[in-house]
């Protein structure tokens, strides 16, 4: 007896629909983005390539809820976050994206476990439980012996785990990593490359990643291309040639 396939559905993280985004100069309208449609599924680490002035911030700010397109749709499992207000959209953020920035960001005056406990006040969870949660999260990047440590005190590499931590701080469904490695010297910028590539696999997180970086696009699933306002392709990692190499002083495999 022939039986009938249930059909399957997929689960996505992001999804852009004719994103448009303008900018008036002047009496010059500019137009950044000229219709992005992007299906990113929910686990998936996608890094997003282009040139100078090719649109890629302005999309990774239309993902990441840092901006708001002039016409089109952006949903965030499946909330269309183009139509939320400001307090809205804070919550969005605060409880579904994590951030990590090129300049880490983080509060100078306060310690590594500060930083990370931050978002999770605002979002109301209490000091104490915070503080635990944060330790272990500072643990599970590799600096459980530096929480008391202040920014200044840290490597630049460590700076970035710490940011690292913050993004994970509220269990975030999205991590949305701006240039991660671009302040850090080769091998560190490896390091980070591949711990949040065991944060996308050990804890489910979609990683979304604006880079120049080549190593990043060796762990992506997926790797999207922007010129000129537009997709140009993507591509999965298995399709690209390209040769990633090893840091020097390291054994290759």
């Amino acid at each position: 007896m022939n039986t009938v396939a249930e059909p399957q559905t997929t689960e996505y993280a992001v999804k852009t629909v004719n994103v448009i985004k303008e900018y008036v100069m002047g009496k010059e309208t500019l137009r950044a983005l000229k219709g992005i449609n992007l299906e990113i599924r929910t686990g998936e680490y996608i890094s997003i390539m282009g040139p100078s002035g090719s649109g890629k911030s302005t999309l990774f700010n239309m993902i990441g809820g840092l901006d708001k397109p002039s016409q089109g749709k952006v949903y965030i499992d499946e909330v269309d976050i183009s139509g939320l207000d400001a307090y809205e959209l804070a919550w969005l953020r605060c409880r579904k994206i994590g951030y990590i920035f090129q300049t880490f960001n983080l509060i100078p005056v306060m310690t590594a476990l500060e930083n990370v406990t931050l978002p999770m006040i605002f979002a109301g969870m209490t000091t104490q439980d915070a503080m635990d949660k944060g330790a272990e999260l500072l643990q599970l990047v590799g600096l459980g012996e530096r929480i008391r440590h202040k920014p200044l005190e840290l490597s630049g590499g460590q700076q970035q785990r710490v940011a690292c931590a913050r993004a994970l701080a509220n269990d975030p469904t999205i991590i949305l990593a701006d240039e991660p490695t671009g302040n850090l010297d080769l091998k560190t910028g490896k390091e980070i490359i591949e711990l949040l590539r065991k944060l996308n696999k050990e804890k489910g997180v979609t990683i979304i990643s604006a880079t120049h970086d080549l190593k990043m696009l060796d762990v992506s699933d997926r790797i999207i291309w922007i010129r000129d306002g537009l997709v140009d392709k993507i591509e999965r990692r298995e399709e690209l040639d390209i040769e990633v190499g090893t840091v020097e002083g390291e054994e290759e495999a």
